[in-house]
């Protein structure tokens, strides 16, 4: 296997995790109506049933930076996909309310690890060059999987018995792939030489990785060791506030769009909107396609136009369709505008937010506290989801969809005006090379 090759598989097997990611947040679309039924569901049991895997995603990502630590970012991959796999088969098989919120909540801490684990290690094995790519097929995964989840879910609809089981069994196969491939990555370079200390065999896997400048990688690495030795690191301390603050606020805003909103509850958004539920269905499939084209657009040009003109472009653009979508809905005037806005949407939030969400994250902490930073990040993403997702019937029954996409829309604005003040441009640098950029904005 070739070089190019050989990073390319490593990078897409730790992709995997994004793939299944994408699935299990987006299959629920199709279920929690039939669900509610039923289990002849409240509306707080209903609320609790779409979130129950965005609680766990919550505390997988707040807890997802130790294994990475302590057992490896290889290992942490694997023990993911078994989650993953545990979680299909145990909400497919569930026989009452309780048990299925169990393995959706099992399922929720695969996806909130792997949102650490897996763009770090993508990241931490990826050249300077290309590592926004590298990073970004993560995403691109994640949106391959919720197009999957809802191409998966128009099929199965029509099973005559339960086909609600099969939407969410359907899961296990690729959570088996991805156990098997897992097994065939080597393990992070940067982690064995800063946790375990095998220079040797972390200087092999940079020698495939980029052979010019693998010895002088190591060097950095071993001095960046060096410096941790010294100063003991704490994220929360003075010295990482502006990366701490960065990753925050990017995550803050990337749910602040709407967008696990719209993708939970894409179904019903568009019968509000006089679709019926065939069409609605089928109109949720065609976010994701668009969600698909538009991440694969960003991840050909995010090493070339960096990471915050795409921020700059997709904030623009989500302000307005916002704006639209609420207009919409305050003059009652849908017909197929706001399935049209929505797609546009989707395509304006994948070129931007969706595919400079994790390659941003996983490039601004420096190596000795990238584990916990990446974990907070993914935190603050998580909890703001599972806070929306929770909320939004209640919200757009209280205040009605003109007031919520409005708010989204005023957001968005925020952000535009934090990506022109403050975000940083990192790439090109190598990871050692970033934190001087990072810390001097």
């Amino acid at each position: 296997m070739s070089r190019q090759h050989s990073i390319f598989f490593w990078s897409i097997t730790a992709a995997l995790g994004g793939f299944l990611f994408g699935f299990d947040t987006a299959v629920i679309s199709g279920v929690e109506q039939t669900l509610q039924q039923l289990w002849s569901l409240t509306p707080f049991q209903h609320g609790l049933t779409v979130s129950i895997a965005l609680i766990g995603t919550v505390v997988g990502s707040f807890f997802g930076g130790i294994p990475a630590d302590r057992l490896g970012r290889k290992k942490t991959l694997f023990w993911i996909a078994v989650s993953y796999l545990l979680s299909a088969l145990g909400t497919a098989l569930a026989h009452d309310w309780t048990l299925f919120l169990v393995f959706r909540f099992l399922g929720g801490l695969g996806v909130g690890a792997s949102s650490v684990a897996a763009p770090m290690y993508i990241t931490e094995i990826s050249p300077a060059r290309s590592r926004g790519k590298m990073v970004a097929l993560f995403q691109f995964n994640v949106v391959f999987g919720i197009l999957t989840a809802y191409i998966s879910n128009y099929f199965l609809q029509d099973i005559p018995q339960e086909a609600w089981r099969w939407m969410l069994g359907v899961q296990a196969f690729p959570a088996l792939l991805f156990i098997i491939t897992v097994l065939n990555i080597p393990e992070s370079p940067r982690w064995l030489v800063l946790k375990k200390g095998r220079t040797a065999e972390a200087l092999s896997i940079l020698q495939i990785i980029d052979p010019e400048t693998a010895q002088q990688t190591l060097e950095r690495i071993s001095d960046s060791q060096a410096d941790t030795a010294q100063r003991k690191p704490q994220l929360f301390s003075d010295q990482y506030k502006t990366p701490v603050m960065l990753a925050v606020l990017f995550a803050l805003f990337n749910q602040l769009s709407g967008i696990n909103a719209i993708i939970y509850y894409a179904p019903r958004i568009f019968e509000m909107t006089g679709l019926g539920k065939d069409s609605a269905l089928l109109s949720s499939a065609g976010i994701g396609l668009t969600n698909l084209i538009f991440t694969l657009l960003a991840l050909n040009v995010i090493d070339r136009f960096g990471r915050r003109k795409l921020m700059l472009i997709g904030s623009v653009g989500l302000i307005v369709t916002l704006g639209l979508v609420a207009r919409a809905f305050y003059l009652e005037n849908f017909g197929m505008t706001v399935p049209v806005l929505l797609f546009v949407y989707i395509a304006f939030f994948a070129f931007s937010q969706g595919a400079v969400i994790w390659v941003f994250i996983s490039e601004i902490f420096p190596n000795e506290v990238r584990a916990n930073g990446q974990a907070l990040g993914s935190f603050t993403h998580w909890i703001m989801a599972a806070i929306v997702a929770f909320s939004f019937p209640s919200i757009a029954a209280y205040l009605g969809g003109g007031n919520t996409f409005l708010f989204f829309s005023g957001m968005m604005l925020l952000q535009l005006l934090f990506v022109w003040k403050i975000m940083p441009e990192t790439k090109g640098s190598s990871l050692e090379k970033i934190e001087p950029t990072v810390f001097a904005h």
